[in-house]
């Protein structure tokens, strides 16, 4: 949301007010005051100030509050909830958005973001304040001495950090490694580099170089016009310094450090090489699942969690290390949805799951994607394969030649205004009425329409997808390739994924590009 514009669609103390007292009157509902509620910031602007009316707000309803003492990364707020056994969390954030934009994101008791039915009935409650005049505040030396407001810090930090540490699945691997692996890391101007730095340093990882332009918090973000892991302009400085000092890997967290980039080394030739999401996803799930195998910890009710728009090699590698897969859709609420399905019959263990979009979580200690776990595995992976005598490049090319050469690619396309969302509309209304036969000359074997909650196959079969309902489409090809389209649900844009798997990376990048080209004609773009 845009920052400080007056209007009840804009990010300003008006607007924050009343989302916090619509929350309060549904947790005052559901008798959740006496629980509180945790609260995190990070640097963008006025973040700070938006956390502090948040509290009081809350504060004055009676409701107690948990509010970090200084900036914290997304995870660190999920963590947090389920440590202090609190009723919701609330975290000020865009995440990578450009500089001018601020938001306001809300956790309920299992540190997972709200779902269905609690955000419809959460968002009914911040409709019925229409009178600014009823919302709640209070004096924030008022609110200490009633024992309301409360400030955390160092005692999560602790606690969050041995959890972490609890992940690690080779410390021989690091302890033989730590003064060999050269690291590199950003938290482009955001939150992760306290956490970060800390990790890596008390599980003995020796030479981390900080990106120093990088390194303290600044919601202007002057480095970059972007603050996005996933754009290689973001990693200009940092690919300077990892050529400066010969580094293994280099990684930047988003300003939340909720996301993970990584670039890493190509020995033979010298270069970086920037892994997508499902690299990075599918590189962590053979480390984990293979160490686990070898050291036999690996449990026989193991899981593993992606969506449904990211890599079919996560099902091999799954298939390979005998552990369960599941898929849903986007977005980290639905893998924390699964999870919590898990806890309620202890049915599985979730090692692992992930989404393409650059974000993962390592165990169950969160409910949503924790770009500090997901440095400190990688590192770990970095010194195990290093000891073995190859960089993490070599060994995504030993997992191509393992299971496939498993590539994918996303395009997004922004229909701006009433008539971007008319085309949106026909787009989807489109290919959902007149599902193609075949796309780029493979055959549709199944197709999905998850706003029905039905699967059809080539023979008419139908099975429902088990899936909430979502305007989502997914094709089925021929030799395991796919393609699935869905609007954005934040952004004037309809995203169009897809995905092959070939003999070899030539092939599998030709045909990718032969269904991009396909797509594009078929959505009548």
């Amino acid at each position: 949301m845009e920052l400080l514009v007056p209007g009840t669609n804009r990010m300003n103390k008006y607007t924050v007010t009343k989302a916090t007292q619509g929350l309060a009157n549904y947790i005052i509902k559901q008798g959740g005051q006496d629980r509180g509620v945790a609260i995190a910031y990070d640097c963008r602007i006025m973040s700070k100030e938006f956390s502090e009316e948040t509290a009081l707000c809350l504060n004055a309803n009676g409701i107690k509050t948990y509010r970090f003492e200084e900036l914290r990364p997304t995870p660190e707020l999920s963590f947090a909830v389920r440590e202090l056994g609190c009723i919701a969390g609330i975290v000020i954030t865009a995440s990578h958005n450009p500089p001018e934009y601020n938001g306001y994101k809300v956790y309920w008791e299992d540190g997972a973001q709200i779902v269905e039915p609690t955000d419809k009935e959460i968002i009914n409650e911040v409709k019925n304040v229409t009178d600014f005049s009823k919302i709640k505040m209070m004096d924030k030396d008022n609110a200490i001495q009633e024992g309301l407001y409360h400030t955390i810090g160092k005692e999560i930090d602790d606690r969050y950090i041995e959890e972490l540490k609890k992940l690690i699945v080779n410390e021989d691997a690091i302890k033989e490694m730590q003064k060999e692996i050269k690291i590199v890391y950003s938290p482009l101007h955001g939150t992760g580099a306290k956490l970060v730095q800390r990790v890596l340093k008390e599980i003995g990882f020796e030479n981390v170089y900080t990106v120093k332009e990088q390194e303290q918090p600044d919601g202007h973000f002057p480095t970059v016009s972007y603050p996005n892991p996933e754009d290689p302009n973001a990693f200009v400085l940092a690919l300077n310094l990892a050529k400066e000092v010969d580094a293994d890997v280099i990684l930047a967290n988003d300003p939340d450090a909720d996301r993970l980039g990584i670039y890493v080394k190509d020995a033979k030739t010298g270069e970086y090489i920037q892994f997508n999401g499902n690299m990075t996803g599918n590189l962590i799930a053979e480390y984990i699942l293979s160490q686990k195998k070898a050291n036999g910890t690996l449990p026989a009710n193991g899981a593993i969690i992606k969506t449904i728009v990211s890599s079919n090699m996560t099902d091999a590698i799954a298939k390979e290390y005998g552990v369960k897969l599941f898929s849903t859709l986007t977005g980290f609420k639905n893998i924390a949805k699964i999870i919590r399905e898990f806890e309620k019959d202890n049915s599985y263990q979730c090692l692992f799951s992930y989404e393409e979009s650059y974000g993962c979580i390592i165990g169950t200690h969160a409910r949503d994607k924790d770009g500090i776990v997901a440095v400190m595995t990688i590192c770990e992976a970095v010194a195990y394969y290093k000891k073995q005598g190859i960089t993490l490049w070599d060994q995504i090319n030993k997992m191509y030649e393992k299971y496939g050469y498993y590539k994918e690619k996303q395009i997004a396309i922004t229909l701006k205004g009433i008539e971007g969302a008319e085309k949106i509309r026909n787009m989807m209304e489109n290919m959902r009425n007149n599902p193609p036969k075949e796309i780029a000359g493979l055959k549709v074997k199944s197709f999905g329409d998850y706003q029905k909650q039905e699967i059809v196959d080539k023979s008419g079969n139908k099975k429902n997808t088990g899936l909430p309902k979502s305007n989502v489409l997914y094709f089925e090809l021929e030799k395991n390739a796919w393609v699935c389209v869905r609007p954005s649900g934040t952004e004037p844009k309809i995203k169009f994924y897809m995905g092959v798997c070939e003999n070899s990376n030539e092939v599998a990048d030709e045909e990718l590009d032969r269904i991009e080209s396909v797509v594009k004609d078929l959505a009548s773009i």
